[in-house]
């Protein structure tokens, strides 16, 4: 690394990170050898304490890899077959129409909902104890789709897989990890941590931003479950991360054949081949292929990136910083290969260019699903599912597409030419996720009144899938709903986007971040029957509507 590369990134990460303010570590190594290895901002506010180099942290998801070899190195022994069925390992769980292989759970195409976006909307980020998360997969009735047939990251599948790799093991998953990976490689400072409610040394915490209309400052980052398996439960130091990365290009650990699974893209029924393979994306990065995992907690995100051409591995942990590993990564990048190395970067749609689009909200013919266009960071035009957040959307000439590395759904892709850059838009568009076509209807631009539709779809709900009861009412000319879980409640504000759509805006002022959610209304008879609630990672999850004979005491009163 030269000094003005080391200069860069200094200004880079001081920058985004101030003295009295959480921050993040970063190492980078260039063929094995450790050339920038930093912390920045604070390990704790609370105590004053700096991050450093050695300062432990939460990977979240960065440590879905780990989970994946475990499990390849159970397969070499013959205690462990990948392409079963789930239920040979699992048999409680529940047959559903399709069952998905544990392969398919290592490569998020199981089908199966994701038991953390299922808590958060029944319970909001109240924190669920040890058991919760296989309570809510036995209770499933339904699956997000085929097992195969598409790709919704899902927590689910790991958690399971950690599940079957104890059953099979005779060992504690977290036990499992350390004697057969971390051990062996040296990786003295890592370890599978279930919950942020136990105290380890050396680890920073978490840290969540209030905001300023709460007065500012910090509150304090807790996953709200005890029970983090091979989802994203790992703790480590960048030193560790930087090992595991070297070893990552040169594996001594498992079998050419398993490393060769870890590596392999996923093919789907539909025949498209996506960039996910066993707990690790590979994919091309401005013309050179990057291997990478990013994780996110309540309070912290990482990102792990190696470089295989040109040696350069790369681990970010924040613990709070305001920025994204991710980005900081490709960032870090940019500045060590620079442009005469790497090729042009993506480009993006403006959203000028399809000024009619924005704005406007389509609904599947279909699966319901609720897409809309509005305008992402730097002007772009930014895809809306669900009634989430706009982001943007690549410009690949023929097409636009956001691909699976970008929020790990799909990818959704839509053909330049049906989109509008000038007059009204399109009354249907067609839309492909993860090599599926649906026709998408467009909504009306001025939706109905809440009194009207509002006052139809007031009552009284419950999910089985969720246990967990509702209730929609109208206050104040607003719309909301409050849904009761097993362990806490979350509250929505409902806006209408027709007579049967509806968006889902979370108003807890201790959300995180909130998560974007849709309703569609069911109808019987003319009459409303319940609704469905889809978000990015959980489809149409069922409410019935309850007679007053049938409601709980504590809703009926």
């Amino acid at each position: 690394m030269t000094d003005s590369q080391q200069a860069a990134l200094d200004s880079l990460f001081l920058s985004l990170c101030p003295g009295d303010a959480p921050g993040l570590v970063v190492g980078v190594a260039q063929q094995g050898r450790t050339v920038y290895r930093c912390g920045f901002g604070l390990a704790s506010i609370e105590h004053g304490v700096a991050n450093t180099p050695w300062t432990r942290m939460r990977i979240g998801s960065t440590s879905k890899q780990f989970t994946c070899l475990a499990a390849l190195l159970l397969a070499e022994e013959g205690r462990l077959d990948l392409d079963a069925s789930v239920r040979e390992v699992l048999p409680e769980l529940p047959p559903l129409e399709a069952e998905p292989t544990l392969r398919q759970l290592m490569t998020h195409t199981s089908g199966y909902r994701c038991y953390l976006d299922l808590g958060f909307i029944s319970d909001g980020m109240a924190i669920k104890p040890p058991g919760a998360a296989w309570a809510t997969q036995l209770r499933q009735r339904e699956a997000n789709f085929a097992p195969g047939s598409n790709m919704v990251y899902c927590n689910s599948g790991y958690h399971l897989l950690s599940l079957a790799i104890e059953r099979r093991s005779g060992m504690r998953f977290e036990a499992f990890l350390q004697q057969r990976i971390f051990t062996p490689l040296g990786m003295r400072n890592t370890c599978s941590v279930p919950s942020d409610l136990e105290l380890h040394p050396g680890v920073a915490t978490l840290h969540v931003p209030r905001p300023a209309a709460q007065g500012g400052g910090w509150r304090r980052g807790i996953f709200p479950s005890e029970e983090l398996r091979g989802e994203g439960a790992m703790i480590s130091t960048i030193d560790d991360m930087l090992r595991w990365l070297a070893h990552l290009r040169a594996p001594t650990l498992g079998s050419a054949a398993s490393w060769q699974q870890m590596l392999a893209p996923t093919r789907l029924s539909t025949g498209l081949v996506n960039p996910y393979g066993l707990g690790l994306m590979r994919h091309d990065y401005r013309g050179v292929e990057v291997i990478h995992h990013p994780g996110g907690v309540i309070g912290g995100a990482s990102q792990m990136l190696t470089v295989p051409s040109e040696g350069l591995d790369i681990i970010v942990i924040s613990n709070g910083a305001q920025a994204s590993p991710r980005e900081l990564a490709h960032r870090i990048v940019d500045t060590l290969l620079g442009d005469e190395r790497l090729g042009p970067a993506a480009v993006h749609a403006a959203s000028t260019r399809f000024g009619p689009m924005l704005g406007r909200r389509y609904v599947g013919r279909d699966s319901g699903l609720l897409i809309g266009f509005a305008e992402a960071a730097g002007g772009t035009l930014g895809l809306c599912l669900a009634n989430g957040p706009a982001l943007p959307l690549r410009d690949e000439g023929e097409q636009l597409r956001q691909p699976f590395e970008d929020m790990a759904i799909g990818p959704f892709e839509l053909a330049t030419d049906e989109l509008a850059t000038e007059g009204d838009a399109p009354p249907v568009l067609q839309l492909r996720e993860a090599g599926h076509s649906e026709h998408f209807e467009l909504l009306a631009p001025t939706p109905p009144a809440l009194a009207g539709g509002g006052a139809a779809l007031a009552g009284r709900y419950r999910s089985p899938d969720l246990a967990a009861d509702a209730l929609i009412q109208l206050e104040g000319g607003r719309l909301f709903l409050q849904i009761f879980g097993a362990y806490g409640g979350n509250r929505l504000e409902l806006q209408a986007f027709s007579a049967d759509v509806f968006g889902c805006q979370e108003i807890d002022p201790h959300q995180v971040q909130p998560r974007a959610a849709a309703l569609r209304v069911q109808r019987r008879a003319g009459r409303v029957a319940g609704f469905r609630i889809d978000t990015p990672r959980t489809r149409h999850l069922c409410f019935e509507r309850l007679d007053d004979a049938h409601l709980p005491n504590d809703l009926a009163s």
